[in-house]
């Protein structure tokens, strides 16, 4: 247990340098999830071609994974235009209400039994969230992205729980982001077309880090994702990716000096956000104890 969460941690603080790539990059949040997606895709299917490490699976889950990879292409395009319309710290905030909708999805479309407790803890980051949305007018559009962001998230999941008892997470990974690559190739035309582009190709810098986001926010961080499932529920698991905004905030103020537009009430929302993942790590070492 406690090496899960070591991993866990360890993708959350990868997630978290995500944010920070949404700035770096100048292309629009479409095209920079397409990027993103493809480069994975070409590098996992090299890598697991070399290391003769391709699992074969059924076709009805291999649609099943291609279907859950169009969620992750979404809550990464949302994720990314809730930066990209409001800043790092807004849409890793947002991004804070996931552990909220996963407790509420995953009864629904597992056999998990519905927990209060559970709910509660995600109230408290939703208040944490409440108290952080002090901001002017201008954040409201990538709030309201970032909170669809967040339910996307949480349903992938829920979703995934229930393949990496039986699916190898780099085999996942390369079926869930082919998912991903397809719709947003179908989409983008249409998606160019309401949103145009300023450019469509990645400056030399940024093709450095659209690799980073690939190889390192990507591959290695949902690899570990994708293990400690098999161990923590998906609902500790979306709760401790409301750490994720630490990491990143932290990044953003450093880099961007973005605590010149927060208020003394982003860090008390901040507080019941950290405060809601530690009380679920407590609880989910007793209960394993026991």
């Amino acid at each position: 247990m406690k090496e899960a969460l070591i991993k866990l941690h360890i993708a959350v603080f990868l997630a978290g340098f995500t944010g920070v790539m949404g700035v770096l990059i100048s292309l629009n949040e479409g095209l920079l999830v397409w990027y993103r997606m493809t480069l994975t895709v070409i590098s996992l299917f090299i890598l697991l071609l070399w290391q003769k490490n391709l699992q074969k699976i059924s076709f009805d889950r291999a649609v099943k994974l291609l279907l859950i990879g169009c969620l992750i292409a979404l809550h990464w395009v949302c994720f990314y235009g809730s930066i990209k319309y409001a800043n790092v710290s807004i849409g890793l905030v947002c991004f804070a209400s996931t552990g909220l909708f996963t407790a509420l999805l995953e009864p629904l479309l597992t056999l998990k039994k519905f927990s209060w407790v559970e709910v509660l803890l995600g109230c408290i980051s939703l208040v944490g969230i409440y108290l952080i949305f002090h901001f002017d007018e201008r954040y409201r559009t990538g709030i309201f992205i970032g909170i669809i962001s967040a339910i996307f998230a949480a349903l992938f999941t829920v979703l995934n729980k229930k393949n990496v008892s039986v699916v190898a997470p780099k085999t996942m990974m390369l079926y869930e982001l082919s998912g991903g690559v397809l719709l947003l190739t179908i989409l983008m035309p249409f998606y160019l077309q309401k949103f145009p582009a300023t450019h469509l190709y990645p400056s030399l810098s940024e093709w450095g880090w659209l690799l980073i986001l690939s190889w390192l926010c990507t591959v290695w961080a949902m690899g570990l994702m994708l293990q400690v499932l098999k161990k923590i529920s998906a609902f500790t698991v979306n709760l401790s990716l409301n750490l994720e905004p630490v990491y990143g905030i932290a990044l953003a103020f450093i880099l961007f000096h973005e605590q010149k537009q927060l208020k003394s009430s982003f860090y008390i929302g901040f507080s019941l956000i950290a405060l809601s993942v530690v009380l679920q790590m407590i609880r989910v070492l007793r209960l394993k104890k026991h």
